[in-house]
């Protein structure tokens, strides 16, 4: 679907000898760590914004992601897609239709917003590039180059800004092969509030039999 753009960074990968890494863009992961893994659910609000290869927008829109371990729960123009960490749930809110999958954590090829957050762990080569500010916050950017059989992803290059202040993920620019960016601009993060596991599941309730579509084995 052309709307679940979050599957294109949502990857994992090869475990890399930080010795072979930049150090200072490795202080500046290890703080953000840190900081994340302090964080049992975050709350997140985001802008999805695609470029094409002169620079000028073609796409933008407004995202919602709650998330609480392998759980999720993503709001994004026409759909909503959750997971209780066991079963999948898409509802297609012009069609009025949900569809029901197994939901694999290590299954690379299924959306899982929770990796947003740790992308950067594994799978990358990492270098530090500069400090700039996304709006009025000060980045530190730290280029991400995927080290996992490159050949196979999309991206050449993943542009992360780091919020200097709050250790926290500002934006995520990739840049694709075929020249286009897509940029993900978190526009607030709100760690540790408290979520009921209920958030997760879908309700079918209201729905016929025949808008129910269960994929599941």
């Amino acid at each position: 679907m052309k709307k679940i753009v979050l599957s294109v960074i949502l990857l994992s990968g090869l475990n890399l000898n930080a010795q072979d890494q930049d150090p200072k863009a490795k202080a500046i992961l290890d703080d953000l760590s840190k900081t994340t893994k302090t964080y049992k659910t975050i709350n997140a609000d985001y802008v999805f914004t695609m470029l094409n290869k002169e620079g000028k927008q073609t796409e933008k829109q407004n995202g919602k992601v709650q998330i609480k371990g392998d759980k999720f729960k993503l709001e994004i123009p026409g759909n909503t897609i959750m997971s209780d960490g066991k079963t999948l749930w898409n509802f297609n809110k012009d069609a009025k239709e949900v569809t029901l999958k197994n939901f694999d954590t290590k299954n690379e090829d299924q959306l899982n917003p929770s990796k947003l957050f740790t992308m950067y762990e594994t799978g990358y080569k990492y270098k530090f590039d500069k400090e700039e500010k996304v709006g009025t916050v000060l980045c530190s950017i730290i280029d991400l180059y995927p080290a996992d059989k490159p050949e196979k992803k999309k991206f050449h290059t993943v542009k992360l800004y780091v919020d200097k202040a709050k250790k926290q993920i500002a934006q995520i620019k990739m840049i694709m092969k075929d020249g286009t960016k897509q940029v993900y601009e978190l526009k607030s993060i709100k760690p540790n509030l408290i979520l009921d596991d209920k958030v997760f599941v879908f309700d079918t309730k209201g729905l016929k039999a025949d808008q129910i579509i269960d994929e599941r084995d």
